[in-house]
């Protein structure tokens, strides 16, 4: 494939977790990828333009000649999350409108409330319990609308996010501690109650092979992953004590600090709203993607987990690699 006649993707939160996975791997399919930053003058890879989500103007400059966006854009730290998610994806939906691009939306289980459990198929009911599980259902219904006057959409639903990259997780941020060696595991689920887990470089090849035969999906094609599903809560501590090599101490994460903690820290604001998704079983189908692409891309757990203990520097001496940014699925 000459340069010339390589495939445009525009990557909005090329320098966030989900964002970056995806930037690179279109690069290494073959993709040229085009990213939109704030600073674009400290960007050394792929076509980087300066700009800014919330701007239309930058936004509609940057989408000339793609036909792919990936929205894995959010707020820097995730201030005023409520009051910029919904304008940057107006703006990510008109640009798409006008150059004929694709849209793939990385999606979560925020849409769902406890009435859906523990099941969820993409057509489940809808009836979010946090107001970011709302702000979500109305992304949803903005691009279902869209898709339905001329802007293809896909929606890749998936679980917790670990992996290199994913910076703020649950994983990074409430099991292990970045920079250290693992000797104790603070594992907020509860023995019993299983939880599904998504490896970004698996949710990233997802969305990529969907989206290069997306000519022959709907118009609007929503798919669950089913990632890794700890069936009894306590499955990903046991990879990572496995991986770790060394007898661990494992904890009930301290949930009693999180209110505690809220008013005055973004991330435990994040955990206090979505407990709620450790406290039942709840799994996501992936049957729709499966009868699509044949089989989803899936790690082995300890290869995954691996990989993301090494990017975090807590297997012997090896440094940090943590991206900088936020990836767009912060906590469940």
């Amino acid at each position: 494939m000459t340069e010339q006649n390589k495939q445009v993707a525009l990557v909005l939160g090329a320098t966030g977790g989900i964002g970056g996975e995806v930037a690179r791997k279109l690069a290494a399919c073959g993709w040229r990828v085009r990213a939109l930053n704030r600073d674009a003058s400290r960007a050394r890879t792929f076509e980087w333009i300066q700009g800014n989500a919330m701007n239309a103007a930058d936004l509609m400059t940057a989408a000339q000649g793609v036909s792919l966006i990936i929205h894995a854009v959010n707020p820097p730290g995730y201030r005023d999350w409520e009051k910029l998610v919904l304008p940057m994806l107006d703006n990510a939906i008109a640009a798409a409108r006008s150059v004929g691009a694709r849209i793939v939306l990385p999606g979560t289980v925020y849409n769902f409330g406890p009435d859906a459990f523990p099941m969820l198929r993409e057509n489940s009911p809808q009836h979010p319990v946090t107001k970011k599980g709302a702000i979500r259902v109305e992304m949803e219904r903005r691009l279902e609308v869209a898709s339905r006057t001329g802007v293809p959409v896909i929606i890749v639903r998936a679980g917790d996010f670990f992996g290199p990259g994913a910076a703020s997780s649950w994983f990074s941020q409430g099991m292990v501690t970045a920079g250290k060696p693992v000797h104790t595991i603070k594992n907020p689920a509860r023995r019993g109650i299983g939880h599904q887990w998504a490896y970004l470089p698996d949710v990233a090849e997802t969305m990529i092979r969907l989206a290069e035969r997306g000519d022959r999906l709907p118009s609007f094609a929503v798919y669950h992953m089913d990632g890794f599903w700890d069936a009894d809560g306590y499955q990903m501590a046991a990879a990572i004590e496995r991986v770790a090599g060394n007898t661990i101490k494992t904890r009930t994460f301290p949930w009693w600090i999180v209110p505690l903690s809220a008013p005055f820290i973004t991330f435990m604001r994040e955990l206090k709203e979505m407990r709620y998704l450790w406290r039942e079983p709840l799994r996501m189908s992936n049957e729709r993607l499966v009868a699509e692409l044949g089989s989803e891309p899936r790690t082995p757990i300890d290869e995954a987990v691996r990989a993301s203990l090494v990017s975090l520097g807590c297997l012997g001496s090896i440094a940090p690699e943590v991206e900088v940014g936020v990836s767009v699925q912060a906590v469940h």
